[in-house]
């Protein structure tokens, strides 16, 4: 049982207010497409069926996140962290507990029904299971006229026309698919109409939900591939959400790091480096964590704990890190991520570190490897 929490405005937490006066904010500012200000989503859940005690889960806290035009940003975390929960909100498919949504620098709480048609039509969502994702009772070629026909972008003759040009973008061909029905295409070819789909209204932003982690791996290979040609002509922003971490440093050009409904660290590419190319002590400890665990095909490739670089020669270690409470527990103050950490000082466990500008484009919410802990006094 699960119903929407609203919280008034004022009922901020102290670490709500994001230092964004940085040195690129200008410029960010001009190219901004879509942005999340201290944007929270709770949801009172009951404890049981039959149960009157409820609590609170805070899916999503004090988000501050920007998408620019053109660009291609990731987003990582473990499973539960929040990660499709802010594509929801993105999408305005769920209102925002606390904080607000701007695109293109109107609030998404302000529109009315046609400026939500009109949103709607710029931003679409390519899902993870694209089965699910498509009307089992309608044809390829009902699926994609009906955006056509919602948004009047095209007529009679006209849509037959732009069907087949959609389905040419992504590989396939009216004549050989246009009559069928989902369950007739495999995994990788019901993703390529999804594609299609999010295409059919000439959006500016798509949010990929791990549009790839239900497919083989040749498969994904042409996904992404179709992806990427489609950012490159069209020059679509993509919210990229996924767990494969080398996929997303191969895509993106920022990586937005979310933990327990935080956003504990936003950095360039450059520094989201995995393998022998790996800067522990420039990131997170979380992000650092995320990228110990991926497997590297090489027997002698060891990270260091202290963060001095890479040892050869001797066998590379993964943090164990405990799944109980209180480690995955909800803390009221200091960092959220402090109950894990290697590197908490009491520190972390008494106010919670805002997220800071360390290097240009590089924000982080830590007192031991970015933000000043003179900022606490």
């Amino acid at each position: 049982m699960m119903e929407r929490c609203f919280i008034k405005e004022g009922c901020r937490g102290d670490g709500a207010a994001w230092v964004g006066r940085s040195s690129q904010e200008v410029e960010l500012r001009q190219d901004l497409l879509c942005e999340l200000r201290n944007v929270s989503r709770f949801y009172r859940v009951s404890r049981g069926f039959f149960s009157a005690t409820t609590h609170l889960v805070r899916a999503l806290q004090e988000v501050n996140l920007q998408v620019k035009r053109g660009e291609v940003l990731g987003l990582v975390g473990e499973s539960g962290c929040g990660k499709s929960t802010l594509a929801r909100v993105m999408l305005g498919l769920e209102p925002p507990s606390l904080g607000k949504v701007f695109f293109r620098g109107s609030d998404l709480a302000s529109l009315d029904s046609a400026g939500m048609k009109q949103f709607r039509r710029q931003v679409q969502m390519v899902f993870q299971d694209p089965g699910s994702s498509l009307n089992p009772r309608k044809t390829v070629f009902q699926t994609l006229k009906e955006p056509l026909e919602i948004h009047s972008l095209c007529t009679g003759s006209d849509i037959r026309k732009r069907v087949q040009e959609l389905l040419g973008l992504v590989g396939l061909e009216l004549s050989a698919v246009g009559d069928r029905y989902p369950h007739e295409f495999s995994g990788g070819q019901r993703q390529r109409i999804c594609i299609a789909r999010a295409l059919a209204t000439n959006p500016e932003l798509i949010i990929a939900d791990e549009p790839t982690s239900a497919l083989d791996v040749s498969v994904q290979a042409q996904i992404i591939s179709i992806l990427m040609e489609l950012h490159r002509r069209k020059g679509i922003s993509y919210l990229f959400i996924s767990h494969d971490l080398p996929l997303v440093q191969f895509m993106c050009s920022r990586i937005a790091v979310m933990y327990l409904g935080y956003i504990v660290e936003i950095l360039p590419r450059h520094l989201f480096g995995l393998g022998r190319s790996a800067k522990m002590d420039e990131i997170h400890p979380y992000t650092g964590y995320l990228m110990e665990a991926v497997p590297v095909p090489d027997p002698d490739f060891y990270v260091d704990r202290d963060g001095s670089g890479v040892t050869p020669g001797k066998e590379r270690e993964i943090q164990d890190l405990d799944s109980s409470e209180p480690a995955f527990r909800q803390m009221d103050d200091g960092c959220v991520y402090a109950a894990r950490c290697r590197e908490a000082s009491d520190l972390c466990f008494l106010k919670r570190p805002p997220l800071q500008e360390v290097s240009p484009g590089h924000f982080m919410a830590c007192y031991r490897r970015g933000t000043s802990e003179e900022s606490y006094f």
